[in-house]
């Protein structure tokens, strides 16, 4: 992992997310500031706001009220680089795109109308589908894959272009024994270079990665034991 600074990339201020006309917030009056180099182990009960948090991070969502703030070299951004793994659930796995189209994705330059992949391009494609694995899988419709198959492509999408900031949602889903010893290598290296953001209810070894643990349930805790699978045990 790269040494983490005290320079602030990401804050959320007071940020509250009320949906509709519920008076009980998703989020409620979260407030954080991760620094550049961070690795963010985020954990929660089920419906505790962590993908409400999620969204929000990303500018999917916009908060009911609060402000949440991006910086770059201590300057405020509209916007970050930032590479996301969402859960599976959220991918329709019937869109006729390959593998190797998925991956493709994340590199912004491949999405304009008619751009020619460039031989650096392809590099990154290759390597990319070689460090998760999938490059005899490269020409699959992606609704031929299994479930970690396909987990596995969409981390390729969110890593090929070397982000400042990666938001990992549940990155053990559906992942076989065998490649979630080899996926722990590749968060590994990916927090060398990357501000990392990371929900698992899988924590074990994710803990030992991670400088700093997040409760959330509705609010925004820091947990600072050993172990913080509930907030009683993080005080």
């Amino acid at each position: 992992m790269q040494s983490p600074t005290t320079d602030p990339i990401i804050t959320l201020d007071d940020v509250c997310v009320t949906y509709g006309g519920n008076r009980h917030p998703a989020l409620d009056h979260a407030s954080l500031s991760i620094n550049r180099g961070d690795f963010v182990a985020v954990t929660g009960p089920n419906g505790g706001g962590k993908t409400t948090m999620l969204r929000v991070v990303l500018q999917l969502l916009k908060p009911t009220s609060g402000e949440v703030r991006f910086f770059h070299n201590r300057k405020q951004v509209k916007r970050l680089d930032t590479g996301y793994l969402p859960q599976k659930n959220m991918i329709d796995n019937r869109f006729p795109v390959t593998v190797e189209e998925v991956v493709a994705m994340g590199l912004p330059s491949v999405m304009k109308p008619l751009h020619r992949i460039s031989a650096e391009e392809r590099f990154l494609i290759d390597a990319t589908l070689d460090t998760i694995g999938m490059t005899d899988k490269r020409n699959s419709p992606i609704g031929a894959l299994s479930g970690g198959q396909l987990q596995r492509a969409l981390l390729g999408r969110a890593m090929i272009s070397h982000p400042e900031v990666l938001v990992l949602d549940e990155p053990l889903s559906y992942i076989d024994k065998e490649f979630e010893r080899h996926l722990y290598g590749i968060i590994e290296q990916l927090a060398r270079q990357s501000t990392i953001i990371l929900v698992s209810h899988e924590m074990s070894v994710i803990s030992g990665m991670a400088n700093r643990h997040i409760i959330i349930d509705k609010t925004l805790h820091e947990c600072h034991a050993a172990h913080h699978y509930a907030r009683t045990e993080c005080e």
